[in-house]
């Protein structure tokens, strides 16, 4: 009598999701007896998760696993699991200015997982979480009380809300990338409808600025740039084509005409693209992807020739030497694919963290990798190195190294950009792994280029001024400015005649000025 009453006690406050869990799972029991036969209830029911149970192991399942955002570590089975469920449960993409110090660590014999110094904070309550909002569950809401005539009508919604509970992840919304010339007064993108936006915006800002003002050739509005730091989505070939990543795809832009001619769309396999990188001659265009794949295409055809397998992380980084085609990956490995062989993995190079520059030298004979750890790494030509190849120089740097380049006139000194806490240009001598000079910014160095039609290198900043500067060597001294953009200059690329600089910012807009 007691555990009748217990039970109808029960049945009072039940709430909407209760009977609508157990309509789910009537649902899915009736689908396993037509499916499997008669036995298959008992097996079903013998499990029979209570809704309670469910809600607090999903809750716990998402918080463990969903990465914090532009964590160089998530792989890409964590990804295909969490990734849309992420856009749903915790809002939109956070800006990233530098990783996070240690999250997990990486064993160099395998990759292997092992919890760092990096601890969960509190699960507190956040506006759209799953504990306070069921954004990502919205379409099955129901009201928190209901009496036992809608039972019905739930039932006949069972299976349609089971079928989409079952596609949750696969429902997040992607941007659509999009590239468009700034009209300039007649312009109706946001933020130029005024028609004044002009470059002297900055400069008003500031009063020591004691050099020359460069003027844009070219402005162009981006959609689905991504503001992240670590990504390498800009390169520039010797056809004059420029190729830049907005979200899921690839952007070809011609230098001549000014004009969009391709885009190459990814959308079906990958989250986002996070590098890009030419051949040296021809038209073939190496493309990471968040998913770990490393692809080539033929954006003449636009087709795709290959699709190289193998990092289980982003791939920020991408260089190429002659045949070789090297890959950096956020969880620490650097592979190198022979594109002429069918077995295309040659060879491996181990980091404790994530590959954020990757850059063959001029003459092919070193290859340079910067982490997010803030070592500097020199290795040598050799393709075929294994697990034990150890490299020729280590050089710390205060901050993670991503903005990086060789000198194209003296093959021993590399260019290293500081992070946002060290804010210097550092230009190295790998022989004596000491910094020749280092003159200050005052601000993130998010890329740089050697200009070596004039003998200087262009560095992209981020705040207060968000500016591309040119420094004239050997002195170093500040020669030009360029103060079009409103976000940190997250990417520059150089023209095959060296005269003109494309630079992408992370405000959404390009820009391609005279350098000379």
């Amino acid at each position: 009598m007691e555990w009748k009453l217990e039970r109808t006690a029960r049945r009072r406050v039940r709430t909407g999701e209760e009977i609508l869990w157990e309509e789910v799972m009537r649902v899915l029991a009736k689908d396993m007896k037509q499916k499997r036969g008669q036995d298959s209830p008992k097996v079903f029911d013998a499990v029979n998760p209570t809704y309670s149970n469910f809600k607090s192991n999903f809750a716990k399942r998402l918080s463990a696993e969903v990465p914090v955002a532009s964590s160089p570590i998530t792989t890409r089975w964590r990804q295909s699991q969490t990734r849309d469920v992420a856009a749903h449960s915790f809002g939109g993409e956070h800006s990233t200015a530098d990783l996070p110090e240690t999250v997990l660590k990486i064993t160099p014999e395998k990759e292997t997982l092992i919890p760092g110094s990096y601890k969960e904070p509190p699960k507190t309550p956040n506006k759209g979480s799953f504990e306070t909002n069921s954004s990502a569950l919205h379409f099955c809401k129901a009201p928190h009380a209901m009496d036992g005539g809608k039972r019905k009508t739930f039932a006949s919604k069972g299976q349609k809300c089971l079928n989409q509970l079952l596609s949750t992840q696969k429902v997040a919304q992607q941007v659509n990338g999009k590239m468009q010339l700034c009209e300039q007064s007649q312009c109706i993108w946001k933020g130029c409808s005024d028609g004044v936006r002009d470059e002297y915006f900055h400069i008003q800002r500031f009063s020591d600025i004691n050099y020359s003002i460069l003027q844009p050739e070219v402005k162009i509005h981006l959609t689905a740039l991504r503001n992240d730091y670590y990504l390498n989505i800009l390169d520039w070939n010797l056809q004059n084509l420029v190729a830049i990543a907005l979200g899921s795809s690839v952007y070809i832009w011609n230098g001549d005409n000014h004009n969009t001619i391709e885009n190459i769309d990814l959308s079906v396999t990958c989250n986002y693209i996070s590098s890009v990188s030419w051949t040296k001659e021809g038209n073939c265009l190496a493309v990471g992807t968040s998913e770990g794949e490393v692809q080539l295409w033929d954006v003449v055809t636009k087709k795709r020739q290959r699709n190289m397998l193998g990092h289980l992380s982003v791939v920020g980084a991408l260089s190429w030497n002659n045949y070789i085609l090297s890959s950096g990956s956020r969880l620490g490995r650097v592979y190198h694919h022979d594109v002429r062989a069918a077995q295309h993995h040659v060879g491996t190079l181990h980091h404790k963290q994530a590959v954020c520059a990757l850059k063959w030298s001029p003459g092919g004979r070193l290859l340079s990798s910067g982490c997010s750890d803030g070592l500097l790494t020199i290795w040598p030509h050799d393709p075929g190195v294994n697990a034990q190849g150890h490299p020729l120089n280590v050089i710390p740097q205060p901050t993670a190294v991503k903005a990086m380049d060789w000198c194209p006139w003296q093959s021993e000194i590399l260019a290293v950009g500081g992070g946002m806490k060290d804010g210097h240009l550092h230009i190295l001598d790998i022989n004596t792994e000491q910094s020749i000079q280092a003159p200050s910014t005052n601000s993130q160095i998010c890329s740089l280029i050697w200009l070596p039609k004039t003998k200087e290198i262009a560095t992209g900043q981020g705040s207060p001024k968000n500016d591309v500067t040119v420094w004239s060597c050997p002195a170093l001294a500040r020669s030009r400015g360029f103060f079009g953009h409103r976000g940190r200059v997250l990417h520059l690329a150089l023209s095959p005649d060296q005269t003109r600089v494309f630079s992408a910012a992370a405000d959404g807009t390009a820009c391609v000025w005279n350098c000379c």
